[in-house]
């Protein structure tokens, strides 16, 4: 399916390319969340009609489609996508596959073992060879191989064109071991993540030079050392052949030749009716059709969906008596659509029948959809918009809008690092507290956000978090104006502009309150015009220049809500986020991690939100109407979302989303832009305030996991150097928890330090996970050992047919 919103060449593996609840928080204090608990959530099973090799006929050919053509093979550049690791993980040695829980485990077609067999004074890392491992040209894959990579990818060599790879620029040397068969790789640094490295492995001809990394490997391998092998790319059939390879040592691959076939998402159905695809990643659309498809063809009945299955009897006898009356022109135009419906129905019919041919295998893709709130500039600069847009969030009811009508599990994702049934999940959100409206509009409150604060003039002075210095230029204007008012004839004449000035400020006032009082009088009345369609273009949720959809005024309007001071509320849950976050740092080994986080989490001029001076207005009322304002502006958040076919579910998010904040005062610009340019010229560029996009599972958070989390550091111009940091929202602490974890060789160890970089990132409110995403996949019924994999990835040599298919079958054959 097509990846809208996730980032190019990241669908599995992001360390390869340089780029998808517990508890209200009202204590300092988070139960359930220390670090020495784990989270017992299982994560969806796969889905693969899985069958003994016994069983799996020889032979016969499967078309597989896929988003597009890929750009390159070589799957260590930027441009690599989906399609890439779907064909190199047919061709190429993979030493640690990710298995069905989401872990890295050793692969036995090649390797016998690998381990570190030093820490001290550096890690040193053995792999031995399965001796039967060989290329496609016969030669032993061996120690050259590995050499050739690192120097490719370590990044002391700017000639090789290569995207972000971490991991290889902590390895010291390489060297052949007691023979030929082992290769030592020491590290410079420690490297808890070493399994993620050389995987794809590629052969020394195509590594070894940088004319070779950067075109050789583009649309063409000649050496591989998989199931298959590579017999052709074309791009005008738009197809990418493999082949059985004869080379190959291990279980012999079922299949005669996979073809990748180029399909786009929105001619996925089509492509499954005609037989020009037997496996295909679907949409829910598509998904329902095969469901009905499936039923319809058990009851025998005529179809009571498609085209003209809601024209009632009395539509139909009135489209008849037109076709058959005496009025010729009405006539020949009833026949026409009459036959146009007939046609319709007919196609529609026949495509449905060939859909029986498949099943909708479904489990939760390895990725996760997340709320993105861009933390360079704005109000979401400010951490306390940031957490109460997100305690605004059901986050169930969202998972549930998505997951439930799919029948999967509907719970959101409680980790930004792992995914439920990974180990070491834990859910984190407690580190910043549950869907709470009154807490949320406490911070919005803190914040200086209120009702009527969009009529405000600009103040001087800005509380909390957000106080600032007056104006220099304002500063020297009082400067003058004292000095001038020692001058008796100045004075005066500046006292009677003073007095004019304050005449027109009166009379603009009594304007004000007038046109306010007349805005009163008609929400009184009742008189409210709904909001524009949100269909196309922009609409702002909670804001409407139209009569009656005005800000509601308070009994007094000299009495508008200001928070001189952080209230109660927020004090309370700016030290919980503070206290909750040190909570997981408390044992020995993290003792320094934790002073240094306790330094860093001090606020000038003591704890933001301590306290509030005595008769400080409540926080606005729950029944919150419009946007909240400040500062003559109101408080409204620029929402990006996909414009595409295949990104409805994710609007339908957005609209929820959007609904949600509009209940705390939050307006929000929904704005949709074509999907080809929604990640690029939007969310890397920072050209958002709120946006939804997703991240793939990955077994090494520590390296994975920081490059999307690192503090943003300033570069020469002046720009902001991010990474995949798309938020724009990071701290130094979460960055050495980082560092602390991907050097941290005890598993357990390094898990419980990503478990408080997640509790941290939580509180520093600038991603919010939403849910795993579905998978769901349309497979062929007689295809076994394929569909929806999950985390794992697929054994290319055991899928085939249980009912054998015709050897060299065409690719369109017809059900």
């Amino acid at each position: 399916m097509s990846h809208v919103g996730v980032p190019r060449g990241t669908v599995r593996k992001r360390r390869s390319l340089a780029l998808l609840t517990v508890g209200v928080l009202t204590i300092p204090a988070l139960a359930g969340c220390s670090s020495d608990t784990e989270d017992t959530s299982r994560g969806v099973p796969q889905d693969i009609a899985p069958a003994a090799r016994d069983r799996v006929a020889d032979g016969s050919t499967v078309n597989w489609a896929v988003d597009a053509m890929p750009t390159t093979l070589n799957a260590f550049q930027a441009d690599a996508d989906s399609a890439t690791t779907k064909i190199t993980g047919a061709l190429l040695p993979t030493l640690f596959a990710m298995d069905a829980a989401g872990q890295p485990k050793l692969n036995p077609d090649y390797l016998e073992s690998a381990k570190i067999i030093e820490r001290e004074p550096k890690q040193v890392v053995l792999y031995k060879l399965n001796q039967q491992a060989v290329w496609s040209d016969g030669r032993e894959i061996g120690a050259p191989d590995f050499v050739a990579q690192w120097r490719a990818l370590s990044g002391k060599d700017s000639a090789f064109w290569t995207a972000r790879n971490a991991g290889y620029e902590r390895i010291e040397k390489i060297e052949r071991g007691a023979d030929d068969l082992q290769v030592r790789v020491t590290f410079a640094k420690p490297y808890a993540d070493w399994r993620s490295l050389f995987s794809p492995l590629y052969p020394k001809e195509i590594t070894g030079s940088p004319d070779t990394f950067n075109d050789g490997a583009r649309t063409a391998l000649k050496n591989t050392a998989g199931p298959f092998q590579l017999k052709s790319v074309s791009k005008a059939k738009g197809t990418v052949t493999l082949v059985r390879s004869p080379r190959w040592w291990g279980d012999k691959a079922k299949l005669d030749s996979l073809v990748f076939r180029a399909v786009a998402p929105k001619d996925r159905t089509k492509a499954l009716a005609d037989g020009t695809v037997h496996i295909a990643d679907i949409d829910a659309t598509t998904a329902d059709r095969i469901t009905l498809a499936l039923r319809d063809g058990s009851n025998g009945q005529p179809l009571t969906h498609g085209p003209g299955a809601d024209l009632t009897p009395a539509a139909a006898l009135r489209s008849w008596a037109l076709a058959h009356g005496s009025d010729e022109e009405q006539a020949e135009i009833a026949q026409a659509a009459r036959e146009k419906t007939r046609k319709a129905v007919a196609a529609y019919g026949a495509e449905q029948k060939a859909l029986r041919g498949y099943a909708v295998r479904k489990s939760l893709e390895p990725a996760y959809t997340q709320l993105a709130l861009n933390g360079e500039s704005g109000p979401l600069a400010d951490d306390r918009v940031r957490r109460a847009v997100a305690r605004a969030l059901d986050r169930q009811e969202i998972a549930e809008t998505v997951l439930k009508p799919l029948g999967l599990p509907a719970k959101p994702l409680g980790s930004h690092l792992a995914l439920a049934g990974q180990p070491g999940y834990k859910d984190g959100s407690g580190a910043l507290g549950d869907q709470n409206t009154k807490e949320a509009q406490a911070l919005l409150a803190d914040a200086g956000w209120t009702q009527g604060g969009a009529a405000e003039k600009p103040k001087d002075t800005k509380a909390g978090s957000e106080a600032e210095k007056k104006d220099s230029k304002e500063e020297e204007k009082d400067s003058k104006d004292s000095k001038d008012s020692k001058e008796g004839t100045e004075k005066t004449e500046a006292d009677e502009e003073k007095a004019e000035k304050t005449d027109k400020d009166e009379k603009a006032e009594e304007k004000a309150e007038k046109k306010a009082g007349e805005t009163d009088d008609r929400a009184a009345t009742g008189s409210d015009d709904s909001a524009a369609s949100r269909a196309e273009g922009l609409y702002i949720v909670g804001q409407d220049d139209k009569p009656g959809a005005g800000p509601v005024q308070g009994p007094d309007a000299s009495g508008a809500i200001r928070i001189l001071a952080p209230s109660q509320a927020a004090a309370a849950q700016s030290l919980a986020l503070l206290r909750q976050a040190r909570a997981l740092s408390e044992d020995g080994s993290a003792a320094d991690t934790a002073a240094k986080a306790n330094a860093q989490d001090k606020q000038p001029g003591g704890a933001a939100g301590a306290y509030a001076p005595l008769g400080t207005a409540a926080p606005a009322p729950a029944s919150v109407q419009g946007p909240l304002g400040k500062d003559g502006k109101t408080l409204t958040l620029r929402f990006v979302l996909p414009s595409g076919p295949g990104s409805q579910s994710l609007r339908g998010v957005g609209d929820k989303i959007a609904a949600m904040l509009e209940k705390i005062g939050i307006g929000t610009e929904i704005t949709k832009v074509p999907d080809e340019s929604y990640f690029k010229d939007h969310i890397a560029s920072g050209d958002y305030d709120l946006a939804l996009y997703s991240w793939p599972a990955t077994a090494y958070p520590a390296t994975d996991g920081r490059p999307i989390y690192a503090k943003p550091e300033p570069a020469t111009d002046g720009s902001l150097l991010v990474e995949q940091n798309y938020t724009r929202v990071g701290t130094d602490h979460i960055d050495q928890l980082f560092d602390q974890a991907v050097a941290e060789l005890d598993e357990k160890a390094s898990r419980e330090l990503m478990k408080q970089a997640d509790a941290r990132i939580w509180a520093a409110a600038g991603s919010i996970p939403l849910f795993q995403r579905p998978q769901l996949v349309a497979v062929d019924k007689k295809l076994a050992n394929i569909g929806a994999f999950g985390f794992a990835a697929p054994r290319y040599q055991d899928i085939g047919f249980t009912d054998r298919q015709a050897a060299g079958s065409p690719a369109d054959r017809k059900k």
